[in-house]
């Protein structure tokens, strides 16, 4: 199977991104000759790792009969200082709230996602370190 997304180059440093049949406006900061119209490259990657993971961590769950009532996924990485730069030391954070969430479960669940299922952490693991925390919230 074969994906094609285009980004088409709108002025400055905007572009414009179809994927999946929907736009994404992909800008740079002004200090650098963009103009704020849509977010980063990088942090997009970054979006795209919560999103994979955090699909996959429900999904498995859901087969577990286990429905948080709040489930977020918070991605932090740091940059690098040298060009190109890259992310170092990615950390994911998973946070759950609900009743009867069984940390074995959930520890299951993320390993699951994060060893087998998910192509995101998958390519991303090849470039740099991966981390995560589960955190059952009150």
């Amino acid at each position: 199977m074969s994906t094609r997304i285009e980004s088409r180059w709108i002025d400055n440093m905007t572009f414009e991104a179809q994927v999946n049949g929907h736009s994404i406006t992909i800008d740079a900061d002004e200090a650098v000759g963009g103009r704020n119209l849509g977010p980063r490259p990088k942090p997009l990657m970054l979006v795209a790792l919560a999103g994979c993971t955090g699909m996959d961590v429900i999904s498995i769950l859901g087969k577990m009969r286990i429905v948080p009532e709040y489930f977020n996924v918070a991605v932090e990485a740091e940059m690098t200082g040298e060009h190109p730069k890259t992310y170092e030391d990615i950390r994911i954070i998973y946070e759950f709230r609900g009743q009867d969430l069984p940390m074995d479960k959930l520890e299951k669940a993320v390993a699951l996602s994060q060893e087998k299922y998910c192509g995101v952490s998958a390519m991303l693991i090849k470039a740099t370190g991966i981390r995560h925390e589960i955190r059952i919230l009150d």
